[in-house]
């Protein structure tokens, strides 16, 4: 009956498992605490005992005097540093002595430019009691060849055709072709030089197509706006027609 009578009072593990998560709280909260009065309490030192700010006194500008020279703007090049050249020491020997003969002439005198422009070639004239002047040159030494690279903007167009004869005996023996003839059109539109360019396989044919390329006229191919001499090939048919 004593017994159910008495107090109870925990004591021991039980205790304290009861109060673990207060006491851990407490001192977490007690640790931050004290690490945050350290942190504050030099912070207060630094700023309170620190040097006061210097301040300069203001310039006073009456005149223009005052302002002094403005700043330059120009740039100075950047120095390039080069290397002196190592030059080699002139060897100096004892002249040696010539003939006279070998001597050069101090006393020379050098044409001016306009003595140089006055030294041209002599003009050819044909004066009475001497021979005739002759000018050998072949003309085709003048013409391109159908190979060569001529720059030109608008080809020669054909306005005339000449129709070329068809040869007796081909058309007797009922023989028919395609000839490619090559011509060199002039600035006048004339032909200067015709030659085969794809055959037909029948000569006749293709010289009776050659000889008629002569007697053609074309507009002339233009280069900057001017007629220059071009290459051309058009194509010749020889065909058969009943009656």
């Amino acid at each position: 009956m004593a017994m159910n009578n008495a107090i109870y009072s925990p004591y021991g593990a039980f205790e304290l498992k009861s109060k673990y998560q207060r006491n851990l709280l407490f001192g977490t909260l007690s640790v931050l605490g004290f690490i945050v009065a350290i942190l504050l309490t030099f912070w207060i030192i630094a700023n309170v005992g620190g040097e006061e700010e210097f301040l300069a006194p203001a310039v006073v500008i009456k005149t223009v005097a005052d302002l002094g020279p403005p700043p330059s703007v120009s740039k100075r090049p950047p120095q390039v540093k080069v290397d002196q050249p190592n030059v080699a020491m002139p060897k100096v020997g004892i002249p040696k002595p010539v003939a006279d003969e070998e001597v050069l002439d101090e006393d020379v005198v050098i044409a001016s430019r306009e003595e140089l422009a006055a030294i041209v070639a002599p003009d050819i004239v044909a004066s009475e009691g001497e021979g005739d002047i002759v000018v050998d040159i072949a003309e085709d030494d003048f013409l391109p060849a159908p190979t060569d690279f001529i720059p030109v903007e608008i080809y020669p167009e054909m306005i005339s055709q000449h129709k070329p004869e068809y040869p007796r005996l081909a058309k007797q023996a009922g023989i028919t072709g395609l000839v490619w003839v090559s011509a060199l059109v002039n600035e006048e539109g004339e032909v200067l030089k015709a030659i085969v360019g794809k055959t037909s396989g029948v000569v006749s044919l293709d010289e009776s197509a050659v000889k008629a390329a002569y007697k053609c006229r074309f507009k002339p191919g233009i280069q900057n706006g001017r007629p220059v001499k071009v290459w051309v090939t058009y194509k010749v048919e020889f065909e058969l027609t009943d009656g």
